[in-house]
């Protein structure tokens, strides 16, 4: 599950011509994408602050005022990609940033 290769696709807004993608090598760098494109973000909004922080709440709030995200994960066994909606990716954030407190 971990060298799953993950495209993360987004709107950021109504506005069709923000929709964008991003891939990566895991579903893990997938998820690490995700915070350090709100971390881009939150420093864009505060840029005078040193330290950013954050909470699992703040970052899900990101991730739903999105207009769209999904994730689609590359499957060895039939070869192909399998889509994912944004619970997924709020699950699997979840599950990620809790492996790495640990």
């Amino acid at each position: 599950m971990a060298n799953r290769h993950t495209i993360i696709l987004m709107q950021t807004s109504q506005n069709r011509s923000t929709r964008t993608f991003m891939d990566y090598e895991s579903i893990s760098q997938a998820m690490d994408g995700i915070c350090a494109l709100y971390e881009r973000k939150l420093r864009e909004l505060s840029p005078a602050m040193r330290n950013i922080t954050y909470d699992i709440e703040d970052l899900y709030n990101f991730i739903d005022g999105l207009a769209d995200m999904s994730a689609l994960v590359y499957d060895h066994s039939i070869q192909a990609y399998l889509p994912n909606d944004r619970q997924w990716i709020r699950q699997r954030m979840f599950s990620h940033l809790r492996k790495l407190a640990h």
